[in-house]
């Protein structure tokens, strides 16, 4: 099935309990395909590892991400100015 972006806001509980039923369906955005939605039970590896994805860890090398939560929490401190 094919759908644009529009449809996806309004019916997105109805498009995704099709995409449940096991249905596959293509988003458009201004008439260019832009994402594919399918079931998670339908993929054919569920096992995500960190090697196979560059996604994940893609920061692991920074120092001042260490400490997760504290950056974050320096994060909502805001910036000082002059």
């Amino acid at each position: 099935m094919e759908i644009a972006t529009k449809q996806l806001r309004i019916q997105s509980g109805r498009i995704i309990s099709q995409v449940n039923n096991g249905q596959e369906t293509t988003i458009t955005y201004r008439g260019k395909v832009c994402a594919k939605i399918t079931s998670f039970d339908n993929k054919q590896s569920t096992n995500f590892d960190e090697a196979d994805n560059e996604l994940f860890g893609m920061w692991k090398d920074r120092k001042d991400m260490e400490n997760v939560e504290k950056y974050v929490r320096n994060m909502g401190r805001g910036r000082k100015l002059c």
